[in-house]
């Protein structure tokens, strides 16, 4: 059975030098009796959509159902292509994070991790970290499996849902997630990685969800760009040696907690934040009828 707690998770990884990954791949061995080969194969097919939805807005623009949104991933894609203020890397990873949630919304094929509304920000961060570092495939799928370690050990002791948590539970977890597996994959140490995840944690607490008409949509896509950097600034502060002076599993709790203190007005129901705006109330009203 997979640990419940991340000191732990660092303990038996440093006891017996194995990374996150490896761990994880064991576990899920013995749990569910798949090879090694098996269990790549599958994370394998995971990162062939990931990359499929990091591309498809970036080539052309796409539409939400809605109507609502859609078209930035390919104008910011458009964009990175001349002089910008934060540089290439930092605006296509943005780029690619939309991409996902443009996919998303247009009812396209995503991996939704750690669930369909974050989608855009493991794969903004990871791909385009994994190209900056030239990084193979089985590098990057060993990643994706340091970054479920870290989605199970929120789950287990917090929330993933933003209705439960806000989305700090969302795009919170899913930065979390997309620091901890770029670090492992920058041959960071576990519990390096698990200071990176505290960091993303740390930097995203209290965010509520606040979905305009109650879609996945606005504020949702631009919260997977700025995820996607919360995810690549969090690594690269663990990376230097910076360490989260709250440990992992205290920041879990404390998004746990921040969660339920929520009212539920702030908790995906579209009844607070922007979806109660002026404008918000009247593009649902636009959508809606």
């Amino acid at each position: 059975m997979f640990i419940n707690k991340g000191a732990e998770l660092s303990r038996i990884c440093k006891e017996r030098s194995i990374s996150i990954a490896e761990y994880t791949l064991e576990i899920e061995q013995e749990e569910n009796g798949h090879s090694r080969e098996e269990l790549l194969l599958k994370m394998q097919k995971n990162l062939q959509v990931m990359r499929e939805s990091a591309q498809e807005a970036l080539l052309r623009p796409m539409q939400s159902v809605s109507g609502m949104t859609g078209g930035d991933a390919y104008k910011l894609h458009e964009y990175s292509k001349r002089q910008t203020l934060c540089g290439e890397l930092v605006v296509l990873a943005m780029a690619r994070a939309l991409s996902c949630s443009e996919v998303n919304v247009a009812m396209g094929k995503i991996v939704a991790a750690p669930t369909a509304g974050p989608c855009g920000v493991i794969p903004g961060a990871i791909l385009t970290a994994a190209e900056k570092l030239q990084k193979s495939d089985e590098e990057i799928i060993l990643s994706l499996f340091t970054a479920s370690a870290i989605g199970i050990l929120i789950a287990k002791n917090a929330t993933l849902s933003g209705a439960e948590g806000g989305c700090q539970a969302e795009c919170g977890s899913a930065a979390a997630m997309a620091a901890a597996a770029i670090v492992e994959m920058m041959g960071g140490s576990p519990e390096m990685a698990l200071h990176a995840a505290a960091i993303a944690l740390k930097n995203i607490l209290g965010l509520v969800c606040d979905p305009i008409a109650g879609l996945v949509e606005s504020p949702c896509a631009k919260r997977n760009a700025s995820g996607a950097i919360n995810a690549l600034i969090s690594a690269d502060l663990a990376m230097a040696g910076i360490t989260s002076i709250i440990p992992f599993d205290e920041m879990v709790d404390a998004m746990f907690s921040v969660g339920r203190a929520l009212p539920c007005e702030l908790r995906e129901t579209g009844l607070g934040g922007i979806a109660a705006t002026p404008t918000g109330q009247t593009l649902k009203k636009k959508i809606f009828g």
